[in-house]
């Protein structure tokens, strides 16, 4: 068992040399100690002459003590059976010899602190220590102005020990007043400073690590291998993991670590959610519809603090409720501790939002939302409840727990009828938002619930993802599956099911909260009032010879002019030509004209729309020398301020970064040299390899030019990637981020570091080399062995930046180095050309052929499977965002041998798709969806794409493709609309064609294109010898294929299926 000391760090026990004081925390803790004292003694201490306190012996009982902590807070350690005594001028101690050794020299930093001599009484071993007391007493006497004297001490520690009952006694014998100066110690230990938030934010981490890497991760293989665990015995192994932190991989001292409370893990119906409750000895109870409730607290240094999670199994939606309510409350209440407001302030912004979200289960919540914590466990005077008006403070430390005790379930098991739910974090309150020290050990619905499905007829709804729309991320995976009966594709059909229903209730809940547009990122023009070669006409420089001329430093060119020099800015230049006759060379200077296409009016153009403007000017010359150096010169002065104005304007659109920070001589920046970086840096210069240099705040890539130089910050990254060669000829580094960067002149998101792990040869000899040639063996060897290295140094680096991202500074950023799951990869043309695509476990990347692809799954609303039947050997897939207002990505030509791998992947990781036989015109739909939300929600939502549904709605109807005759009353009006409202969904080879002469890039068709516009002309040639009424029936059945419902008919649209 752990020392169960309040203080933790006890004077040496064979001499005072193995210790020492620390003089700087003593002189500025002394110093703030009488200050506080000072300022408050009328209002806060009682007005008290003098401040005696007495700390008891020790004690195996965990208990947290006033006196204890002022010895750790002033001296650094617990000094137990020992009297202190603070009074103006001096400070009394009364301890054994062994004690009085280290004492001795915190002397002189008393006496220049607070200007008070300190008077040491050393107590002999049989000695009761009576004389030394009156000693002190008539000090007391004799300094102090009232009369009696008012000595303040702590009057909630009773005297234990004949020491300190035999001080009590004279203390009452005395004619002393004796005051209670608690509330003075409680306000005096509120603030921390930079050494005990320390000390904090260090027993935070080693919490939320044993949590989230030794007590999780225990429960789930527990529940997995469905083991008898009592609670006590979990209790005991979290102990362990607590004093030992090398089991949960943090590097700290083990014999500076302790815990707050033995760890606390309860389940089976029953709860306390007091702080003094414990562990009983009875097994771990995870059946369905049960809750575990877990908490653990540790010290670092003495400083306290704690966590508690609650887990639920197949959790019920009145479950899954009352734990959402709880989860926004406890994010409200930590939110509420700002500097200005009161503490009672946390409570309040609980109470009022369960009151808002569900009012039943306001008699179940906690009356308090916390306490205080530091060198106590729960600081007296601190505590998070509605009464409590004092002061938020920056420097504070607040153990934030909040719970619902006893709701009811419904229900028959004794065991899960009453359940409790707890939530608890450790948070530090600056003058910045709060820092939630805890927050690296998840309380997301996603991450606490677990569905083990083991119920068929009454299973409860999967917890599987984010309901709120934050994020669509791999789910914790199921542990346990008894139910053998389905197959893998009638789960994953009932799967989809529940997707669908969760997809269109968040769409619902977005798009009547107004979506979300994103920015086009474009900057501003640069007007032609901007545009300014010479201030006034004397800058002009003189030039004896009338011809044209070209001024690279003021960026002009100077015109003769009807006998004069007129300067244009080379940016008012649109194109300039030379032509050569016989005798003569002809130079032509068109310019920008406002008002022209691609020209439009500015702010100057509109403000002086009687200007006239040069729109072509033509010069004639007999010197052709002379032209064309005149012409090259314009055109180069034009490409590159053409080029210094583009690249300002992308820089323009830049998110503004923080400054890197530098590593220090202490840590020494991790380093990783010889890379090449993807986007290259522009030059005609040789290119270099670089150094990738992780530093406090962000990397640093650089090579041997000073200009060469690209810092990416930790806290602009969005995803990384580490990718080890196997088949591919590189290994690599990749940063997607949140906001562009300019590598060189290019403006990117995408930043990649690489080194090619073999070299590209060619054999220069004709024949083919033999594989048992000795010379081809031993190069195969060297490059493997020069591949693992590369891969090695790689993971080296990764390991090393996963460390210094694990530090609680970083921690929040949640960064962590994502592997492809090679496995799960598929062949696709996601660009021009067809690359090998592989999942990951937050993205969709391809990372060697440019333009790169990582597509977060979290931004993706659905995935539709296109052109997915018998007899194609290819298939497409359409990546829908969230952001309708983004274009959908498109994946062509993946194999069909791929698609069971691909539904299969989308099932595990969330994601709805559909599948359909023809590619959709998704323009239109989007732009339907954006304009009429409503009727989108009211039709169903995304189930106009459920082919199956659709399909069996269909032969049901009476108007399927054999009943189908069209009406006589409207023999080809009514069908052609209809033709034109489906049509408008389906690409047709006449709308590829359109699309593809207005778009400006054009793009080659695949075989598989041209072979279906094969034949369909040969469809067409075919449909002349046709009758009207075969026409328009073959029209309807193509129609009858359609996916999206007529808008115009509310009874067309399929119905959603239904599973229980």
């Amino acid at each position: 068992m752990a020392d169960h000391q309040n203080g933790g760090a006890k004077p040496p026990v064979s001499g005072a040399g193995a210790y020492t004081i620390n003089l700087d925390n003593f002189s500025k803790r002394l110093k703030g100690f009488y200050t506080h004292w000072s300022d408050h003694k009328s209002d806060i201490w009682g007005s008290t002459d003098a401040i005696a306190i007495a700390t008891p012996p020790t004690s195996e009982d965990l208990r947290y003590l006033k006196s204890t902590a002022l010895n750790i807070w002033l001296l650094g350690y617990e000094f137990p059976e020992t009297i202190m005594v603070f009074m103006n001028k001096q400070i009394h101690f009364l301890c054994t010899q062994k004690k009085a050794k280290l004492l001795q020299t915190v002397k002189k930093s008393a006496r220049e602190a607070v200007g008070a001599d300190l008077v040491i009484h050393v107590k002999a071993k049989n000695d009761d220590g009576t004389t030394l007391m009156e000693e002190i007493v008539g000090a007391i006497h004799v300094q102090s102005k009232s009369d009696p004297p008012i000595v303040g001490y702590i009057s909630k520690e009773a005297p234990e020990g004949k020491l300190l009952e035999t001080w009590s006694d004279k203390l009452g014998s005395s004619n002393i007043q004796l005051t209670d100066a608690t509330n003075g110690f409680s306000e005096l230990f509120a603030f921390k400073d930079v050494s005990e938030l320390t000390c904090i934010k260090k027993a935070a981490y080693l919490t939320s690590s044993v949590m989230k890497n030794f007590v999780v991760p225990k429960l789930e293989r527990v529940i997995d291998e469905e083991k008898k665990v009592s609670h006590s015995s979990l209790m005991d192994d979290a102990e362990k993991a607590i004093l030992d932190p090398a089991k949960v991989k943090v590097k700290l001292k083990a014999e500076n670590v302790d815990i707050c409370y033995p760890p606390i893990f309860q389940s089976g119906g029953q709860f306390d959610l007091r702080p003094s409750a414990s562990s009983n000895d009875d097994n771990l109870y995870y059946d369905s519809t049960s809750v575990i409730i877990c908490a653990i607290g540790s010290r670092y240094n003495s400083y306290c603090s704690n966590v508690a999670r609650t887990f639920l199994i197949d959790a019920t939606p009145t479950q899954i409720k009352a734990y959402e309510v709880l989860l926004k409350a406890h994010d409200a209440a930590i939110g509420a501790l700002k500097p200005g407001n009161t503490v009672g302030a946390a409570y309040q912004a609980a109470l009022a939002l369960v009151q808002k979200e569900a009012a039943e289960l306001l008699p179940n919540l906690t009356k308090s939302a916390g306490t205080g914590m530091g060198l106590e466990f729960r600081e007296s005077g601190l505590s998070l409840n509605s009464k409590n008006d004092r002061p938020v403070k920056p420097g504070m430390v607040f153990n934030v727990s909040l719970g619902f005790q006893n709701l009811q379930a419904q229900t028959n098991n004794p065991k899960t009828e009453k359940f409790s739910l707890l939530l608890a974090d450790t948070v530090i309150v600056s003058e910045k938002p709060q820092e939630v020290l805890t927050a690296g050990c998840s309380k997301a619905v996603k991450d606490v619930a677990y569905s083990f499905n083991e119920e068929e007829e009454e299973e409860p709804p999967r917890v599987r993802s984010d309901l709120n729309g934050t994020g669509v991320l791999p789910s914790k995976a199921t542990l346990r599956s008894d139910n053998q009966e389905m197959s893998k594709e009638e789960l994953r059909k009932q799967h989809q099911a529940e997707l669908a229903r969760q997809k269109n209730e968040e769409i619902a809940r977005r798009l009547a909260g107004g979506g979300s547009a994103a920015a086009d990122g474009r900057g501003a023009a640069k007007t032609s009032s901007e545009l300014m070669a010479y201030k006034n006409v004397n800058d002009i420089p003189f030039s004896r010879e009338f011809a044209i001329q070209v001024d690279q430093k003021n960026e002009a060119i100077l015109l003769p002019i009807y006998g004069n020099m007129v300067p244009f800015h080379v940016s008012t230049v649109k194109s300039v030509t030379s032509h050569q006759d016989n005798r003569t060379c002809t130079i032509r200077i068109i310019f920008n004209v406002p008002g022209t296409p691609f020209n439009p009016h500015d702010a100057n153009t509109l403000k002086f729309q009687g200007a006239i403007y040069l729109k072509e000017i033509t010069f004639r010359s007999k010197d052709p020398r002379h032209s064309s150096e005149v012409v090259q010169l314009i055109k180069t002065l034009r490409r590159h301020v053409t080029s210094r104005e583009s690249e300002r304007a992308e820089r323009a659109t830049l998110v503004t970064q923080e400054k890197l920070q530098l590593s220090g001589n202490r840590m020494k920046p991790i380093k990783l040299p010889d890379l090449w970086i993807r986007p290259s840096f522009g030059g005609r210069g040789r290119k270099l390899t670089g150094s990738l240099e992780a530093h406090v705040n962000g990397f640093r890539y650089s090579t041997s030019r000073p200009d060469e130089r690209v810092d990416v910050m930790y806290a602009n990254i969005k995803h990384a990637f580490f990718q080890p060669a196997e088949r591919e000829m590189i290994t690599l580094l990749h940063f997607h981020l949140h906001n562009h960067i300019m590598v060189g002149n290019k403006k990117t998101k995408d930043v990649q570091f690489y080194v090619e792990v073999m070299d590209v040869v060619q054999t220069l000899g004709g024949g083919r080399r033999s594989a048992l040639d000795p010379d081809e063996i031993e190069e195969e060897q060297r490059e493997r062995d020069r591949k693992n290295k590369i891969n090695m140094e790689f993971q080296s680096f990764v390991n090393k930046v996963h460390d210094l991202w694990a530090q609680p500074q970083l921690k929040a950023l949640d960064l962590e180095f994502d592997m492809p799951l090679r496995e799960l990869g598929f062949h696709g043309v996601p660009h021009k050309s067809s690359a090998f695509i592989v999942p990951t476990s937050s993205c969709l990347v391809e990372l060697i052929e440019t333009p790169f692809l990582v597509v977060s799954l979290s931004e993706i609303e659905i995935v539709n499977l296109e052109r997915v039947g018998f007899g194609n050997k290819n298939f497409d897939m359409a990546i829908v965002f969230k952001d309708f207002k983004r274009d959908v990505l498109r994946i062509d030509s993946i194999p069909s041998s791929s698609v069971d791998g691909i539904k299969e992947w989308l099932d595990t990781t969330d994601l709805k798709y559909y599948e359909s036989r023809l590619n959709l015109n998704w323009r239109p739909i989007l732009k339907t969806i954006i304009e009429d939300p409503q009727k989108f929600i009211e039709d169903g939502g995304w189930e106009f794409l459920n082919m199956e549904a659709s399909d069996s709605d269909t032969d049901n109807t009476e108007e399927s493709d054999q009943g189908y005759e069209p009406s006589d009353a409207e023999p080809e009006s009514a069908s052609e609309d209809e033709a034109s409202d489906s049509e408008s969904l389906v690409e047709s080879d006449e709308e590829e064609e359109e699309s593809d002469e207005d778009s400006e890039e054009e793009k080659g068709k695949t075989w598989e294109e041209l072979e279906r516009e094969a034949s369909n002309a040969d469809r067409e040639k075919g449909d002349d010898s046709d009758s009207e009424d075969e026409k328009r029936r073959r029209k309807a059945k193509v129609l009858g294929k359609s996916r999206m419902p007529d808008r115009r008919d509310p009874k067309g649209i399929p119905k959603r299926p239904k599973f229980k």
